[in-house]
This record gives structure tokens, C-alpha cells and sequence, in this order.
């Protein structure tokens, strides 16, 4: 799958969210997006996702603009381009099995997810999932039981019902511990590596782009100012694309258990979501 973004934007009212962005995505790999809070990563991954439209520009996919697709068509589009969120979105009250089961109401009638009636194969689909994820015991247990990490997990295995080509996690770690962080990305990182799965992530922490992705791009007010591998990430580079002065600290913007202690005040003021 080839994706090409030529010329995107996205205007609220005279403000751009995203200023003219082109990128292309042309193989299976792990790519994050960095920048501080408004800088347009969540807004460019909803247009991606087509939970959102764009003001102007393409989003090319193999040639087809999906930005001009609707009805079956955006639906079969979306279906392809699962999203996973900070919050879950999950249905707290519902069982963790239906839950990841909810990952096919863009392929199954509305009767059928009305009334939990699924086949014998997507009932066995959604439990080698769980089990894959580390989470099968779960699978009887309203999802509002569950911790945090393991509410993400159950939102990675339903994105993975639809059994898409790309994974968009928007800021899937922000409400989690550095404990759980690690997990989730694990899991992110074993599913593309394993299914040769595209994924995109919005990620807060310079540590973790460097740590799981094969690419970085930075976006500062709605522009791309950085594309580019990790290790080409340098501190002035971080610096550049947060807007921030000599006193910027990585350490700020860690994940880790060790750095968890250290600079929080920067870190929330910095990096926002």
C-alpha cells in the first residue's frame, strides 16, 4: 500500500490545524509522529481516518483519493485504516469479547451487532486476539474492570478484527504508566513487525519515537518541520520542533521508569497531548 498526503490542509476558521502537509507512506513500517500539543498530529491522522474531512489537498491511497470517497466506499476505506485511541473508546459496560467483536460493524449487519449474533468463526477470531495481546482471561470482564493498559490492549484487538492494512494510534500511551506504556508499544511494535501491518502513531516522548519507530516526523503549527529516522532526531532537532530554548530537556519528555520522577513540570507544559 502507497499512501501519498499532497498539499493537505485543515482550517478552523481561519486557523490551520494542518498547513499544507506532504508526505508518503510506500511500506510496512513503524512511523511516529511528534510535536507539542496543537501541532496538528491528531487532526492529520482523523483526516487519514476519514473521521474528519480536509479542507484542501489528497490523500492518495494506490492512486484513489479517499478524501472524495463516501458511503460503501469510505466505509471499505476505513475499514482498512483502523484507528486506536488515548481513551479506549471502548463500551465500558460490554464485555471484553464483544468489545473486540465491535470491530466488524463495518462488515456485519446492523441485526447481527444488535444482537451479539456472531458466527462461530468471529467469536474464535476475537479470542486468538486476546490471546495474542496477553488478555484472553479478560474476555468475559466489562472493560471498565480493566486497568488502563490492558483497556488499550482490548483496543488494539479490535482495531485487529478488521484485520487493517494500517493502524493509526493517536497518543495510545498518554494515560498510561511508564509499565503499560512499554506494553502497548510492544504490542504495536510486534504487530507490525509480525504482520508487515503499516503504523502510524501520534507519540508525546521523544524516547519512545526513538525506541519503536523506523521513521520520525515532527510537526510544529500544523507543518511538518522534521522527517526523518531516529537517530537523526538530535536534541536541536527536538528543540526545533517543540519551539523550545537551550533549556529544553529530553528527560522531560521520557517514558521511562527511571526519568519518571524528573522534570514533570516542564513535561506537562511542553508536550501537552
Amino acid at each position: 500500500m502507497k499512501i501519498d498526503i499532497v498539499n493537505v490542509s485543515k482550517l478552523f476558521g481561519d486557523k490551520a490545524a494542518v498547513d499544507n502537509v506532504n508526505l508518503s507512506f510506500d511500506k510496512a513500517g513503524f512511523i511516529g509522529i511528534i510535536g507539542r500539543s496543537g501541532a496538528g498530529k491528531s487532526t492529520l491522522l482523523r483526516m487519514l481516518n476519514r473521521l474528519s474531512d480536509a479542507t484542501r489537498g489528497e490523500i492518495l491511497v494506490d492512486g484513489t483519493d479517499v478524501l472524495a470517497l463516501r458511503g460503501a466506499a469510505k466505509r471499505a476505506w476505513q475499514n482498512q485504516c483502523a484507528m486506536v485511541f488515548q481513551q479506549f473508546n471502548l463500551v465500558p459496560r460490554m464485555d471484553v469479547a464483544s468489545n473486540v467483536l465491535h470491530g466488524l460493524l463495518g462488515r456485519r449487519s446492523t441485526l447481527t451487532t444488535l444482537f451479539n449474533l456472531w458466527s462461530a468463526e468471529d467469536i474464535t477470531t476475537a479470542f486468538g486476539i486476546l490471546e495474542r495481546l496477553g488478555v484472553a482471561e479478560q474476555a468475559a470482564k466489562r472493560a471498565e474492570a480493566l486497568s488502563g493498559g490492558q483497556q488499550q490492549r482490548v483496543a488494539i484487538a479490535r482495531a485487529l478484527m478488521q484485520d487493517p492494512k494500517v493502524i493509526l494510534a493517536d497518543e495510545p500511551i498518554a494515560s498510561l504508566d511508564p509499565m503499560n506504556a512499554q506494553i502497548v508499544m510492544d504490542t504495536l511494535k510486534r504487530i507490525q513487525t509480525e504482520d508487515g501491518r503499516m503504523v502510524i502513531a501520534n507519540l508525546h516522548t521523544l524516547d519512545t519515537a526513538r525506541r519503536y519507530c523506523d521513521r520520525v516526523i515532527g510537526m510544529r503549527d500544523g507543518r511538518v518541520v522534521f522527517d526523518g529516522t531516529p537517530a537523526q532526531l538530535t536534541a536541536g532537532v527536538a528543540r526545533d520542533i517543540y519551539g523550545a530554548d537551550a533549556s529544553f530537556s529530553e528527560a522531560a519528555t521520557s517514558t521511562a521508569l527511571e526519568t519518571l520522577e524528573r522534570d514533570t513540570d516542564y513535561a506537562v507544559t511542553m508536550l501537552g497531548d
